[in-house]
């Protein structure tokens, strides 16, 4: 019995009329993603880095040469606002990680590079992500994983189509 399953148990006593299994399913999700997030934030935080500033600089890198996209597509590939991604852009800028440099498509436009700092830094990091990720899955045989992420797959199209 896990923590979820007390939590059930008591509105299964308080409440016996509501089905709330459903509860369950998303608690566990729930519990499980802050403690995902939790092990990746120390692996990101090791290197000077919180969730925000990794998805930048992640999204830039998997961007392939040049690793640079306008504010608006990285704001698209990011799903953030355009204030939350200045602040996040300005960050990063002082920190040297990223530069504005002129877009080639549109003289009046820029768009948004990894520095050679930035590029190093990344590239380390999603390294150490990696491993990180593959620790945490670690107690999933590949079967299993293969078959949770099939499922999860399935119903966050169930969630987002609704």
């Amino acid at each position: 019995m896990d923590h979820v399953d007390k939590i059930l148990a008591q509105w299964q006593k308080e409440r016996p009329d509501l089905d709330v299994a459903p509860m369950g399913t998303l608690g566990r999700i729930k519990r499980l993603h802050q403690s995902l997030m939790r092990r990746m934030e120390q692996t990101w935080a090791a290197y000077g880095l919180n969730d925000s500033s990794f998805d930048v600089l992640a999204t830039l890198r998997r961007e392939g040469p040049p690793y640079a996209l306008s504010p608006s597509d990285l704001m698209a590939s990011t799903m953030v606002t355009s204030g939350t991604m200045t602040h996040r852009l300005q960050q990063l800028e002082k920190a040297e990680l990223i530069e504005r440099v002129k877009n080639p498509a549109d003289g009046r436009g820029f768009l948004i590079s990894l520095s050679g700092k930035g590029f190093a830094l990344i590239d380390e990091v999603v390294a150490a992500h990696v491993a990180t990720q593959a620790e945490l899955v670690s107690g999933l045989s590949d079967e299993q994983r293969t078959q949770l992420d099939a499922l999860l797959k399935q119903f966050l199209h169930s969630v987002e189509t609704q």
